[in-house]
C-alpha cells in the first residue's frame, strides 16, 4: 500500500513539472507584455534616420556639436516617443517631411529593392564567371598532350660523358 502511494505521489509531482515546463515554453514563445517587447529606443530610431547636414552619419552619432539638424530630431524623437509614437510612426513622418534620403537604409520596395539585390548578385554572378573560367583553364590544360621532355635528350648526352669518363678513370 506504501508503494502505491508513493507512485500517486510521484505521479502527480511529475504531472505539475509537466505543466510548469510547459508554461514556461509557452511564456518564451509568446511573451506575456508584447507591448513592452514593441516599444522602441531612442538610439534605434535616431539611428534609421541619416543627418542632413552632410557629415554622412546618422542622426545619433552625428558628432558636430550644433548640428542643426541632428540636435533638434534627437529632441523630436523624444517627445514623439514619450508621447507613445512608434519607430514606423515616426520614421514615416520624417519620410515626409525630408524624403527618403533621410532614412540610413533604403526601403525594401520598389526600385530601392535593386539596392538589396545588387551586390549579391553581383557577388554570385562574379562566382559562377570565376568557376566557369577556372574549369575552362583546367579542361584547356588536361586536353593538350604533353609534350615530352627535353630531360631525355639532356640525360642520354650526360650518360655517355659519364661511360667515358668511367672508362678513362678505370684505365
Amino acid at each position: 500500500m506504501k508503494r502505491d502511494a508513493w507512485c500517486v505521489k510521484r505521479d502527480a509531482e511529475g504531472k505539475i513539472v509537466k505543466r510548469v515546463v510547459i508554461l514556461t515554453l509557452l511564456l518564451a514563445v509568446f511573451p506575456v507584455f508584447p507591448a513592452v517587447a514593441a516599444l522602441s529606443t531612442t538610439q534605434e530610431v535616431e539611428e534609421s534616420l541619416t543627418c542632413q547636414c552632410s557629415c554622412g552619419l546618422t542622426v545619433h552619432s552625428c558628432n558636430h556639436l550644433q548640428c542643426s539638424f541632428a540636435v533638434p530630431r534627437k529632441q523630436e524623437i523624444a517627445a514623439s516617443l514619450a508621447e507613445g509614437k512608434g519607430k514606423e510612426e515616426i520614421l514615416t513622418s520624417y519620410v515626409t517631411k525630408f524624403g527618403e534620403q533621410v532614412l540610413s537604409a533604403p526601403t525594401t520596395t520598389g526600385f530601392n529593392l535593386a539596392a538589396w539585390i545588387t551586390p549579391f548578385l553581383a557577388l554570385i554572378l562574379g562566382g559562377v564567371v570565376v568557376s566557369l573560367i577556372s574549369l575552362r583553364w583546367s579542361r584547356q590544360r588536361a586536353l593538350e598532350e604533353p609534350k615530352q621532355p627535353l630531360v631525355t635528350e639532356v640525360a642520354d648526352e650526360y650518360r655517355e660523358r659519364l661511360k667515358k669518363e668511367l672508362e678513362r678513370f678505370e684505365e
